[in-house]
């Protein structure tokens, strides 16, 4: 089904709906799932992505993702001097992710801290994404809509407990994806959400000792 997204596109910095603000889309969510803005950030920017991105300001969009910028802010067009103002590093290099990978796809391994995570996304045309895997465990997100995501022990009774919680508060869970390391070692789930899960949500469950880390990856509208 066409819809009027597709056809006016997304509200944006241009020029172009997916090298730009699909390529700022995926920094954003790179940089929610992490945390925060990363400290440092190696980025392999695969076929198309890696081809035309520097004429239609795909490095700048990344990088403003990164800074937590959305492809609407007008910030975007100094993101690579706002980075440098903000001690964020950003290093570009053309990477192969075989025939199977989407041309617009880039690889991300970002690092804030202690904390230490790689993740592969793509655009996929106006405007919209997928991350498609986060450690080595596959996923699918796209961030339309809120979403958290955990990584946990692979024991009994995880998924239900989290999904829970978020129902007691009164969100309808949209869809749950877990993949795992193998049986009872870790797993990663994605638990979308009709709205953002609170911050104290997401504060209970970290409190749980089978919790190694949870995020909150809030929507990005068009």
């Amino acid at each position: 089904m066409t819809t009027l997204f597709d056809i006016l596109g997304p509200r944006m910095v241009g020029p172009s709906s997916s090298h730009t603000a699909g390529a700022c889309r995926l920094g954003y969510v790179v940089q929610a799932v992490l945390g925060g803005m990363p400290e440092r950030a190696h980025v392999g920017l695969h076929g198309s992505f890696a081809m035309t991105g520097v004429g239609h300001g795909t490095r700048t969009a990344i990088t403003g993702g990164l800074l937590g910028h959305r492809p609407d802010d007008e910030r975007l067009r100094e993101a690579e001097a706002e980075a440098t103002e903000r001690g964020l590093e950003v290093h570009f290099e053309t990477v192969d992710l075989g025939p199977e990978a989407h041309p617009n796809s880039a690889v991300f391994e970002v690092f804030r801290g202690d904390e230490r995570i790689t993740i592969t996304g793509c655009s996929i045309g106006g405007g919209r994404i997928r991350i498609r895997e986060i450690d080595g465990f596959a996923v699918d997100l796209s961030g339309s809509l809120p979403a958290i995501v955990v990584v946990a022990d692979d024991v009994p009774g995880t998924v239900a407990r989290i999904s829970g919680l978020i129902a007691e508060r009164g969100l309808n869970v949209a869809t749950v994806r877990v993949d795992r390391t193998g049986r009872g070692e870790r797993a990663l789930m994605t638990i979308e959400t009709d709205e953002d899960v609170p911050d104290e949500v997401l504060g209970e469950l970290a409190k749980q000792p089978w919790i190694h880390w949870i995020r909150n990856v809030h929507q990005l509208n068009a």
